[in-house]
């Protein structure tokens, strides 16, 4: 490919959209205003844009972070003014949802890379998960309306309960579910007791979904 040709492919798309991809894995913000997003998920700015970085306590903005012993939870930052602001997450995909008023949605802590400010959201803590996380599984509960940008490691797969899911693939889940934790006991002697494939999540119902990546990602705040 001629270097012209290279430049001309990957320049930014102008689709007026305000959350707009630029790939799979690179979200185009165009902020007028204000914008929550990631910290440490910026890859490029231009234009006049602020940072003001959010990392404890609870309300507000700073809402997104669980001030614990543990530490869990994402620490986020708030970016105002007027430009473009390229965000991206290790490579993984970025999702777009469009909630509209007082539509929510449950994200897995980790999993939240950007949303408007006129989304609103709360920490919420699923249960233990005993040796993967003593402090359980950190997820955030965002209500419309507004754009919010959630990342996947792979294409994601959406379930209708009831369904198990290990909480390590676990992305998302409907506001009408309220997943509980159980310790599949067959598994934890056909894996050991080092696996953490033990513990499940365990949605019931027949109404809702949930979000499911093909990927493991780990623990974030080991106990």
């Amino acid at each position: 490919m001629e270097l012209e040709e290279f430049v001309e492919a990957n320049e930014p798309g102008e689709s007026g959209e305000r959350f707009e991809l630029e790939n799979d894995k690179l979200l185009d913000v165009d902020v007028d205003g204000t914008v929550i997003a990631k910290a440490g998920s910026m890859v490029a700015f231009d234009g006049d844009l602020s940072f003001t970085g959010k990392s404890s306590a609870e309300g507000g903005v700073m809402g997104f972070i669980k001030e614990k012993a543990s530490s869990e939870g994402t620490p986020v930052m708030e970016v105002s003014g007027d430009g473009h602001l390229y965000l991206a997450d290790q490579g993984k995909e970025v999702q777009l949802l469009s909630l509209d008023e007082d539509e929510a949605i449950s994200v897995n802590g980790p999993d939240v890379l950007a949303f408007e400010a006129s989304v609103s959201y709360e920490i919420s803590v699923v249960g233990s998960l005993g040796g993967a996380s003593a402090a359980g599984l950190t997820n955030v509960f965002l209500t419309g309306p507004g754009m919010v940008a959630i990342t996947t490691h792979g294409d994601p797969l959406v379930l209708t309960p009831p369904v198990r899911t290990d909480p390590e693939a676990t992305v998302a889940w409907s506001r009408n579910l309220s997943p509980s934790v159980e310790t599949n006991r067959s598994l934890s002697d056909l894996v050991g007791s080092s696996s953490d494939e033990r513990y499940q999540l365990v949605f019931e119902g027949d109404e809702g979904f949930v979000v499911v990546q093909p990927y493991e990602e780990g623990p974030t705040n080991p106990a």
